[in-house]
This record gives C-alpha cells, sequence and structure tokens, in this order.
C-alpha cells in the first residue's frame, strides 16, 4: 500500500518534489490516470514530453502507462521546454504534460500541466481534483484498465515550435549581432540552435555564443534560475569578453528569458515589458485592433502602463502569477502581458508565457537600431526599482498594519495582492506581499531617483524589521 501523500507535491499551479520520496513513478502513474479520469480525456490524445532532469524518461514512461489504462491516447513529444509543451497542446488542441522543476535543483521533478489549447490548469481549475483522485488510486494500490485503453506514439514538435516562433518574428534581415546565450545545462540548450541558430532552419544574422548548452539536469556550472544575480555571473563576464551585443539567460525549462545588455548590465524584465509591448501593440493597431490590451502585474515598473497608455492601449493590472495574468489575459483578450519575474505571454502563442518569443523581440528592437541595448533600455527605465527584499518577520499582518500607520494619509493604499503604498506627491510605489511558504515579506517599491529610493526602501524596512 502506498503511503505518499500527494499534498505534498501538490502546489497551486503544478506538481513539484523530490525524485523518490514525493514524486515517484506510481505517483507518475497515478496522476496520469487521474488526469485522464477529472479532465475527461479517455479516447482523446494526451501529450508529454520532458526535460533534461534524470527521472523524466522514466516518468514519461509510467505517465503513459497510467494514461493510456484510463483510455486515453499518449503522444510521447520527447525532450521539450516547457514552452514547447504550450506550443503543441496549442497546436493540437490537446491536453498535456511535461516533467520539470524548472529551476529548482538536481533532485527535484514535477509536472506542470496543460488543458487543451494551452488553458493553464491549476488548483482552482482541477488540479486538485487530479490530486484527489490520484491519491484514491494509490490508497486502492492499483488503477482499472477501461475496456478500450489507448495507444502509444511519438511526434517531435521542435521544427514546428521553432518556425512557428520565426513567423511571428522576422530577424532575417536585421543587422548581424552577436549574442551570448546562458543555458544553464537546461532546455536553452536546445531550443537556442533550432529557433535562434541554424540546426534545423536556414541560419539567421546571428552568432551565438553558447555557454552551458549541454543539458544536464545535475547542473555542474550553476543552478538554471537567472532570477538570482549570481546565476548571471557567467553570462555577464562572456557578454564583455566576447563584445557581444546582448546576452540572454534561460531557466531550465526555457520558459523564461533574461537579458543582458553589452556592457553586462542587466535589463529590467519591466523594461523588457514595455520594449514588446510598444512592438505588440504597433502590430494590432496595423491590424485593425483599436485599443489593443496589454497585462502586466502590480510589481511591475509603473513605466509600462505610462508607455501602453501613451500608445493608444489600454493597460491591465493584475496579481501576481502566471494563472492569475493568463486568465486575465483570456478574459481581456489581452496581445501581450510581463511579468517583473521576466515570464512573457503571447496571444499568438496561446496566451502562454515563451521566453524565447520575447527574446526574438528584443533582437528585432536591437537589430534594427543603430544604437546599443543599453541605450535602447534607458528610455523605457526611467524610474529606480529596489528589487524584491525579503524580511523574516512573525506576524506578517501586524507588520503590514504597522506600515500603513506610519505612512499615513500620505499615500493611497490599495490590497489587490498583498499592501501597495502610493504616494501622493514623490512618485514613489510600494509593496509588501507575504509569502505563502515562507515566514517572509517581500518588499517592491520604485522611485523617480535613487536617492528616494533609498530613502523609502530604508524607511520602510525600519518598520518591517523594527518588530
Amino acid at each position: 500500500m502506498n503511503t505518499i501523500d500527494l499534498t505534498a507535491s501538490f502546489k497551486a499551479y503544478d506538481v513539484r518534489g523530490i525524485v523518490g520520496e514525493t514524486i515517484t513513478e506510481e505517483t507518475v502513474r497515478a496522476t496520469a490516470a487521474a488526469f485522464v479520469d477529472v479532465l475527461e480525456l479517455s479516447g482523446q490524445n494526451v501529450l508529454v514530453g520532458s526535460d533534461m532532469r534524470p527521472s523524466g524518461e522514466s516518468f514519461t514512461e509510467a505517465f503513459a502507462e497510467g494514461a493510456t489504462a484510463r483510455g486515453a491516447n499518449v503522444i510521447k513529444i520527447g525532450l521539450i521546454s516547457t514552452d514547447e509543451l504550450y506550443f503543441a497542446c496549442g497546436v493540437e488542441n490537446a491536453a498535456g504534460v511535461t516533467f520539470t522543476a524548472s529551476h529548482n535543483p538536481a533532485e527535484y521533478n514535477g509536472m506542470k500541466m496543460s488543458k487543451a489549447g494551452a488553458v493553464p490548469i491549476s488548483s482552482e481549475t482541477g488540479l486538485f481534483d487530479v490530486r484527489d483522485r490520484a491519491q484514491d488510486y494509490l490508497n486502492e494500490g492499483s488503477i482499472p484498465s477501461v475496456e478500450n485503453v489507448g495507444s502509444v506514439s511519438e511526434k517531435d514538435v521542435l521544427k514546428d515550435y521553432s518556425e512557428y516562433l520565426r513567423n511571428l518574428v522576422d530577424l532575417s534581415n536585421i543587422r548581424p549581432l552577436k549574442v551570448v546565450v546562458d543555458a544553464g545545462n537546461g532546455m536553452g540548450g536546445m531550443t537556442t540552435p533550432a529557433v535562434l541558430g541554424d540546426s534545423i532552419l536556414p541560419g539567421l544574422p546571428l552568432e551565438i555564443v553558447p555557454l552551458y548548452f549541454e543539458l544536464d539536469g545535475t547542473f555542474p556550472n550553476h543552478p538554471a534560475n537567472p532570477l538570482e544575480p549570481a546565476n548571471l555571473v557567467d553570462l555577464q563576464k562572456a557578454v564583455v569578453e566576447h563584445g557581444a551585443d546582448i546576452g540572454l539567460a534561460f531557466d531550465g525549462d526555457a520558459d523564461r528569458c533574461f537579458v543582458v545588455d553589452e556592457k553586462g548590465e542587466p535589463v529590467s524584465p519591466s523594461a523588457i515589458t514595455a520594449i514588446v509591448a510598444e512592438r505588440e501593440i504597433a502590430r494590432a493597431q496595423a491590424e485593425g485592433v483599436e485599443e489593443p490590451v496589454i497585462i502586466y502585474n502590480l510589481i511591475t515598473s509603473k513605466a509600462v502602463p505610462e508607455l501602453v497608455e501613451k500608445k493608444g492601449a489600454r493597460a491591465v493590472k493584475t496579481r501576481v502569477g502566471h494563472s492569475f495574468i493568463k486568465a486575465v489575459m483570456a478574459e481581456e483578450n489581452g496581445v501581450f502581458g510581463g511579468e517583473h519575474s521576466a515570464h512573457y505571454y503571447f496571444k499568438d502563442f496561446f496566451n502562454a508565457d515563451t521566453g524565447m518569443l520575447a527574446a526574438m523581440h528584443v533582437l528585432a528592437v536591437l537589430g534594427s537600431s543603430e544604437n546599443s541595448l543599453s541605450q535602447i533600455a534607458a528610455e523605457y527605465s526611467p524610474y529606480v526599482a529596489s528589487g524584491e527584499i525579503n524580511s523574516e518577520v512573525a506576524d506578517k499582518d501586524a507588520t503590514i498594519a504597522r506600515v500603513v500607520e506610519a505612512l499615513g494619509d500620505t499615500v493611497e493604499v490599495s490590497t489587490m495582492d498583498g499592501t501597495t503604498f502610493e504616494h501622493r506627491s514623490e512618485g514613489w510605489w510600494a509593496n509588501l506581499r507575504p509569502s505563502n511558504t515562507e515566514p517572509f515579506l517581500r518588499l517592491n517599491l520604485e522611485a523617480p531617483d535613487q536617492q528616494t529610493m533609498e530613502r523609502v526602501r530604508d524607511q520602510i524596512l525600519s518598520i518591517v524589521r523594527a518588530g
């Protein structure tokens, strides 16, 4: 009898656990069966792939066993980035799963799931129903087969994915660019040569300098999490050493992309959001959309909504998190969405996030301009941000209440996601968000200049950390 409790690995938006402890072939088999049951996929195609983690292949096999037992026809799509899964689910109009733990360490693996058409599945839209059904199968000790069990076939989607992206952003006529790409031993090591290089399609005016393109789920060089500054150091050095025009860093499953300019300085995801938003607004307007909608989360720079409105489009603010952004993209018929965490969402990509497509837009802007990336980025970065600062506090609500009281009526307060303070006259804003999983309050703030940012940052942190 299996005693693994699936509540340990099923999160709000995906499944993530330690291989051999909270995620095993047995739990995968049960989850696959439950996925087919809950989404009523018997007789339909279900896609499954994995990133480069060592357990991916055996988990894919286990998934196929569980899904076919319940009547689904499994199409194995092999080694894939997470945005390749979204592409395949969109194009094939089929549900799918990829085995990945994104940027987590090597001992982890997990599942990102999608409904047909790349519609996300979360705790509120069926993920916990899948968990509960799978738990029943585990507790019962077996998965009963339906009368018409499903088939298993294979399909490679990399070429179609690469062609699809190239059709969205034409890079064939840009000026030659030297691009350093740090794949972090993740799936970007496979997708970059396919999309930006010449491994499958004709070459582009891009000289790719590869860093850590070998697929290796043990991450021997550095963690595949470019959000941590320490993991960008190799890329920053290489950009300067090679005299490159731009650097790109992908996370482990290659759905996020971080950008470094020719000086080796990171370009903020807010600036990237603004750059891409401008292109997507212009394209939508050229197609006759009167007021294109751009989605951004509430700790993205206010430069984004300011640019959007200046260009005759509408900016819609959401909570932090991809399921919120994707839902609002669908509700508002948004053309593009961006987050401070370097997730970028495109209507033309089934409302799903893809770091590669965002990178291509930036390459198109840079390759069509005589200016350097640092010069271009400066135009989209008029404010000074603090970055995310964590403080460990015992009572999060009481701590936020102290900040509200201290700032008084000098600020407007909103509570969409955590608590946001907007100063009535000084032009700065700050957001305090409690972590759902750790005893942290996360501070993000932005101000018109460095001096104001530091003053407000220190003032708020002194209150937060006084307790």
